[in-house]
């Protein structure tokens, strides 16, 4: 079974609670439950892990590089301004970046990401459906 990273930056712990209108009501152990079992229907070993510390983004971003394990990450807030989080993004081999709302019809300062330049993908606006086809995506690179 391939290993994939599930990584969810700053205040998406908060599913469920924080905004409803644009984050829906699922809670984030309600969707960390969900994507595992949608991983094992997928033959990939799913792990999901949310911090609001950006260094420990980054070591887990440095884990994947040196595993090769494929991530699929919501930067979440570091989108925006993180030069580090791109830096350690840019170490790992095959990354999709999910943005649960659509990042481009919100505040100006949401539309642009240090990240994307530099991962494999990006699915933006598609609600928690986003993580699942990122992992259809991975499943099928596997």
């Amino acid at each position: 079974m391939t290993r994939v990273l599930v990584l969810n930056g700053p205040n998406l712990g908060q599913l469920g609670k924080r905004e409803p209108a644009i984050y829906g009501h699922v809670t984030y152990a309600q969707l960390a439950e969900h994507l595992v079992g949608t991983g094992v229907g997928l033959g990939l070993e799913v792990e999901v892990r949310q911090t609001d510390a950006e260094h420990e983004m980054i070591g887990w971003l440095h884990e994947a590089a040196e595993q090769k394990v494929p991530v699929v990450i919501n930067p979440a807030g570091w989108t925006h301004y993180s030069i580090a989080i791109a830096d350690a993004v840019v170490q790992v081999e095959k990354v999709i970046e999910v943005h649960i709302s659509n990042v481009h019809a919100r505040e100006e300062f949401r539309r642009h990401s240090v990240v994307s330049p530099y991962v494999t993908g990006v699915i933006v606006g598609l609600g928690l459906g986003g993580y699942d086809l990122a992992l259809t995506h991975l499943a099928a690179q596997a």
